[in-house]
C-alpha cells in the first residue's frame, strides 16, 4: 500500500439490535389515525372477527337441534357480546387493541355437553336446543370464575412475572402457528374461491405498496376490504351463473354465497339480552370440564395479549396488566354465559394478526370495530349480509394472520442467546412437543371418535383431552416449566433467557411509556391499583 500505512481494517457486520418496541408501526396504541381511516380500519376488524363468530354457531347450533332462526339469533348474540367485551377490555382491562370474540378452545367441551344423554328424551328440536343452551350457559358461568379470581386477585400476576422472552417464544408462536388446521384446509374446501383470495391478499398487501408508491398505505392497510370485496363478487357470479348446481351438498355449503340461510332467518331489529333462552342449568362435571377449557383459554390468551402488545408497538406488558386483562376476560366469559352465546370468549388471534398486516395498533380503531359489532348485531338483516361471506375466503385471511402472530412469537428470540445449548433445548423441545402431543390426541380423536382418555366420566375425559390437544398450551407450559427450573439462578443464564430486558417493565409505574399505554382512564388507577 502506498505511503506505508497499515491496511484498513475490514468492517465487521453488526447484528440487528433488539427493539423493546416494534418499529415501523404507523399508529401505536395512543396515536389514532384520522377518523375516516379509523372507521374503515375498524370495519376491517369487524369483517375479520366475523369468521369465528359465524363458523362456531353454524357448526354447533344444528347439532343442538336449532334451525336457521336459532343460528341467526346465536350469531347476533355472540356478535353483541363480543362488542361489549372488546370495549370493556380496551377501556378497563389490558387497554390493548385486542378484540375479544368467540374461541375454538371451548368447542370440544361444548360438543361433549351437546352429546350428553339427558337431552335425548326431548322430541321437539327447538326445545332440545334451548335445554342444551341453558346447560352450556351454566357451565360457562361457573367457568368464568376461574379467570375472574386468578386475574383480579393478582394470582396470575405472580405466575406471569416469571415469564421470560425465551418461555414466551413457544407460547406466542404456537398461538399462531398452532391454528394451521384452520388455514389452508379451509381454503381447500372451495379452492376456486379460497386460493384466489389468498393469492390476491398476498399480492395486494405485500407487492402493490412497492409497485404503486402513491397508494402505499391504501394497499397495505385496506388489503382485506379490497380483496374480500373482489373475491366475494367473483364467488357470487359463480353462484348465480350455476357453477355449483348439482354439486355435492358439502361443496355448495362451502362455495355458494346464498346457502347460509342467515339473511332470511335474521330479524330486522333485535337486541340480545341476558337469559334469553331461559334460566341456566348447572352440572358439576360439565362445569369442571368447562373450567379446564377456560384455563387453556387463559394460557393461550396470555400469549395473544403479548402478541397484541408487540404489534401495537407497546412496551412489554407488566405482569399486573396481564393479570388485569385476564380478569376482564373472565368477565367476558361470564357475559357469554349470561347472554347464551354457545361459546366462551378469548383474545381473537386473527385480529391480532390484522394489527401486524395493517401496522396500525390504535386502541381507537378496535373500539370502533366494537361499535360495528354491536350495531350489526342489533340490525340483524344487515349484519347477516356480511356473515354470509363464504368460509374459504375467511380461511385465506387466517393464513396470513396466524402466520403473522406465529412470527411475532419468534421475534422474541432477539432478546435470547441463541448460541446457548440451554436455549436450544428449551426452545426446540417445547415447540416439538407442542406440535407432537396435540397431533397424537387430535389424530386419535379423528380415528376413534373419542380422545385417548376415554372413561365413563365425560367431564374427566375433557379435563385431560382438551388441554393436551392445544399446541400453544402444551408448548407454553413446557417452556415455562423448563425455563424456570433449569439452572435459572445463574446470572449468565438470566441474560441467555432475556429476562434482564423485561425486568425493568415489571411495574408500569415510573415508566412514562408504560403508564401512557396501560393506565386506566378517568383516573381510576388510584381506586384500582394494578401493583
Amino acid at each position: 500500500m502506498s505511503g506505508g500505512g497499515a491496511p484498513a481494517k475490514a468492517v465487521e457486520p453488526q447484528p440487528h439490535p433488539p427493539k423493546e418496541q416494534l418499529p415501523n408501526i404507523s399508529y401505536c396504541i395512543t396515536s389514532p389515525p384520522p377518523w375516516p381511516e379509523a372507521i374503515l380500519l375498524g370495519f376491517q376488524h369487524y369483517l375479520v372477527m366475523l369468521g369465528t363468530t359465524v363458523i362456531i354457531p353454524s357448526s354447533l347450533v344444528p347439532q343442538m337441534g336449532g334451525g336457521n332462526e336459532e343460528k341467526a339469533k346465536v350469531i347476533q348474540t355472540l356478535l353483541f357480546v363480543a362488542g361489549l367485551n372488546t370495549l370493556l377490555q380496551s377501556l378497563f382491562g389490558s387497554r390493548l387493541p385486542a378484540v375479544i370474540g368467540g374461541s375454538y378452545i371451548f368447542v370440544p367441551t361444548t360438543i361433549s355437553i351437546i352429546l350428553a344423554g339427558r337431552f335425548s328424551d326431548t322430541s321437539d328440536p327447538v326445545e332440545r336446543f334451548k335445554r342444551i343452551m341453558r346447560a352450556i350457559q351454566g357451565s360457562l358461568i361457573v367457568a368464568s370464575t376461574l379467570q375472574i379470581v386468578l386475574g383480579f386477585s393478582g394470582l396470575w400476576r405472580n405466575v406471569t412475572r416469571f415469564l421470560s422472552p425465551l418461555s414466551v417464544v413457544p407460547l406466542v408462536s404456537l398461538v399462531g402457528f398452532g391454528l394451521y388446521e384452520f388455514g389452508f384446509p379451509g381454503v381447500a374446501k372451495c379452492v376456486e374461491i379460497g386460493l384466489p383470495q389468498l393469492i390476491l391478499l398476498v399480492f395486494v398487501s405485500q407487492y402493490m405498496p412497492h409497485v404503486i408508491k402513491s397508494g402505499k398505505h391504501v394497499f397495505d392497510r385496506f388489503a382485506v376490504i379490497i380483496t374480500v370485496v373482489i373475491v366475494w363478487i367473483y364467488a357470487h357470479l359463480l353462484t348465480v351463473g350455476g357453477a355449483y348446481n348439482g354439486k355435492a351438498q358439502k361443496t355448495q355449503l362451502s362455495c355458494r354465497t346464498d346457502r347460509a340461510g342467515l339473511i332470511d332467518a335474521a330479524p330486522w331489529i333485535r337486541v340480545p339480552y341476558p337469559f334469553q333462552w331461559g334460566a341456566p342449568s348447572f352440572d358439576a362435571g360439565e362445569a369442571f370440564a368447562m373450567m379446564m377449557a377456560s384455563f387453556v383459554a387463559l394460557v393461550e390468551s396470555t400469549g395473544a395479549f403479548i402478541a397484541v402488545s408487540r404489534f401495537a408497538s407497546a412496551t412489554p406488558m407488566p405482569p399486573s396488566i396481564l393479570s388485569r386483562g385476564v380478569g376482564w376476560q373472565g368477565v367476558a366469559i361470564l357475559l357469554s354465559g349470561l347472554f347464551g352465546t354457545v361459546n366462551g370468549s378469548s383474545v381473537s388471534v386473527e385480529n391480532a394478526g390484522l394489527l401486524a398486516l395493517t401496522r396500525v395498533g390504535s386502541r381507537r380503531v378496535v373500539q370502533i370495530s366494537a361499535g360495528f359489532m354491536i350495531f350489526f348485531s342489533i340490525l340483524g338483516k344487515f349484519g347477516a349480509v356480511f356473515a354470509s361471506i363464504p368460509a374459504p375466503i375467511i380461511a385465506a385471511l387466517y393464513c396470513l394472520f396466524f402466520a403473522y402472530v406465529g412470527a411475532g412469537g419468534l421475534s422474541f428470540l432477539q432478546f435470547c442467546n441463541l448460541n446457548s445449548f440451554r436455549t436450544k433445548f428449551i426452545l426446540g423441545f417445547s415447540v416439538f412437543m407442542g406440535l407432537s402431543v396435540p397431533q397424537y390426541f387430535n389424530e386419535y380423536t379423528a380415528i376413534n371418535g373419542y380422545g385417548p382418555v376415554h372413561t365413563g366420566a365425560r367431564w374427566f375425559n375433557d379435563i385431560v383431552n382438551v388441554p393436551l390437544s392445544s399446541e400453544a398450551f402444551v408448548a407454553g407450559c413446557l417452556a415455562y416449566f423448563l425455563d424456570n427450573t433449569l439452572h435459572r439462578k445463574d446470572s449468565a443464564i438470566r441474560k441467555d433467557r432475556g429476562k434482564h430486558w423485561w425486568d425493568k417493565f415489571r411495574s408500569f409505574k415510573g415508566d412514562s411509556r408504560s403508564e401512557e399505554f396501560y393506565s386506566l382512564p378517568f383516573n381510576l388507577n388510584k381506586y384500582f391499583p394494578s401493583v
